[in-house]
């Protein structure tokens, strides 16, 4: 949520002999004491239920605990009592962005941009949503109008780069980087950007301005562990394996500590769907759900190749490729509810009607997202694995393709890369391999209940065989072979991912065995793998 700004405060202060225990919030709001600035607020709206001010930092409150369904509905209400409240209408977009809905966020900045229309954070934040929605020559001809009037902004610059990047300019989009690093040189996550583009090296003399940067009193934990990951990579292209790991290390560290990651909450939503997804159960439910057979879903592990296979197959005429949609995990939760131990009875308890409005409603939701009139388009949330089932389930005629990389060389890449959200597996080895093996047995059952179900994109052996690998599979997802899906490496299209560089260049092996010189620091990610290492690429 946007903090309240000086001249907020300002004008609550002016406020003060009408209502003092207002100002108290907004001080307690500005100092991030939100226990203080709830307390006050609460009581404060028990008296003045109408008191859009308060409603609105009340709100912001919520928003700052990530709880955004419940500022949504405070700013709702905020809206309906002060339909010009603009403040109150920007917390609102940026409380639907966080939810991922970037189209209704978009919604809610037309009116207030109608209202404010030089207002910077506002269309900063439609940038955002833009790309987030797949308009990138609008976000970055957005940015550029917003740079133009406000050059100083560091972190607009690094967005804009971000979206350079996204639609293949490359350059440009180090050029906006590189500005923002010039504005804030501390700025980790610009460093961390240059980094994770992988096809650009930093030189000794870009490890030399990030070692100053984390010497610097005062640093921000987040620009910290973006520093961390990002000297990590410059040092393991420059050959230092001990100082790069060391560097992982410390980011993974840091970013551990802050994600509330459960690795046997995992293990048991496996077992679980283990337990409901037999033969029988599907077998009862068959030919129900919503039959429209347009999704291909791309998951697997991250790091594993998902970008690439989806490359080729948005290079078929007839596919649309995205991005990593969040709507399934979103209608699974939804299903799942707040308990998950509730989640197989919930799943098995779903009507006929019930499955085939979660396809419909799934379908939908991504329909913002396919421009180009194609009658197939990919997701390729990785994660989506974990909902196999539930994909069979609500869209029993959508494609699945499960990419599956060698397990060293997948949670190594794993393990150095830093993610915005989500894949808080990944910050820790033995947590990684665990999560691995799980995924394995989870994709191994399903392939049990339902044989040839799900096609595998085994990535060595699409390094082997190109040709033939994507043969197989174009004739799994009923496509007819085009020459244009082995000549991925020129398709234009946009690429959100960290894997965004290297898809655009011909299949290589660079990254195959970069795990070996790191070899004698992974051994709690070898014990958590098991025999899962030992029988790659078959399940044990």
């Amino acid at each position: 949520m946007q903090a309240l700004s000086a001249a907020e405060l300002d004008r609550a202060l002016e406020a003060a002999v009408r209502d003092p225990a207002l100002v108290g919030a907004a001080e307690a709001l500005l100092a991030n004491d939100l226990p203080a600035a709830e307390s006050i607020l609460r009581p404060h709206l028990h008296a003045d239920p109408f008191d859009v001010a308060a409603i609105r930092m009340l709100a912001e409150v919520a928003g700052r605990i990530g709880r955004y369904a419940d500022a949504e509905k405070l700013l709702r209400r905020a809206l309906e009592l002060a339909p010009d409240f603009t403040a109150a209408r920007a917390n609102l977009a940026t409380a639907l962005y966080r939810q991922n809905r970037p189209a209704e966020a978009l919604d809610a900045l037309a009116a207030l941009l109608d209202q404010e229309p030089d207002n910077a954070g506002g269309q900063n934040l439609k940038a955002a949503a833009l790309s987030r929605v797949g308009a990138y020559e609008e976000a970055i001809a957005l940015y550029a109008e917003v740079l133009a009037r406000h050059p100083d902004q560091p972190k607009v610059w690094m967005s804009h780069g971000h979206v350079l990047k996204t639609v293949g300019r490359t350059a440009d989009g180090i050029a906006a980087y590189r500005r923002a690093l010039a504005l804030a040189p501390t700025l980790g996550e610009a460093w961390w950007s240059l980094a994770n583009l992988k096809t650009v090296k930093l030189g000794p003399d870009d490890v030399e301005a990030m070692t100053r940067a984390l010497a610097t009193s005062g640093l921000a934990t987040a620009d910290r562990l973006h520093l961390h990951f990002a000297l990590g990579k410059a040092l393991e292209d420059a050959g230092e394996t001990e100082a790069s790991f060391a560097h992982y290390a410390e980011g993974n560290r840091i970013r551990h500590a802050q994600v509330a990651y459960d690795p046997d909450e995992t293990s048991r939503h496996v077992a679980r769907a283990e337990a409901l997804f037999t033969s029988a159960f599907f077998a009862a439910r068959a030919a129900e759900g919503c039959p429209a057979p347009d999704p291909i879903f791309v998951l697997g592990m991250p790091r594993a190749g998902s970008t690439l296979v989806e490359q080729i197959l948005a290079s078929h005429p007839e596919v649309e490729g995205t991005m990593e949609l969040p709507d399934l995990p979103l209608l699974a939760r939804r299903v799942a509810g707040k308990d998950e131990a509730d989640w197989a009875e919930r799943i098995a308890a779903l009507t006929a009607d019930e499955r085939r409005a979660l396809g419909e409603e799934y379908l939908e939701r991504t329909r913002v997202h396919r421009r180009e009139g194609r009658p197939f388009f990919i997701d390729k949330m990785p994660n989506n694995w974990a909902h196999v089932g539930l994909i069979h389930l609500i869209l029993p005629d959508a494609k699945i393709v499960d990419a599956r990389r060698h397990p060293l060389d997948c949670c190594f890449s794993n393990f150095k890369q830093h993610y915005a959200r989500g894949q808080g597996f990944s910050y820790s080895l033995s947590d990684m391999g665990r999560y691995y093996a799980d995924y394995v047995r989870l994709m191994a059952h399903v392939d049990h209940v339902l044989p040839g179900r799900v096609h595998r994109v085994v990535h060595e052996r699409l390094l082997d065989d190109p040709e033939g690998e994507v043969r197989r599979l174009l004739a799994a997802l009923g496509l007819d072979f085009h020459p244009a899906c082995l000549a991925f490496h020129e398709n234009r299209r946009a690429v959100r991912t960290a894997s965004s560089e290297q898809v655009r260049r011909p299949l290589n092996r660079e990254g195959q065995d970069q795990w070996r010189p790191f070899e004698r620091w992974l051994d709690p990610l070898k014990e958590e793998l098991g025999p899962v290492l030992d029988t790659y690429p078959d399940a044990p």
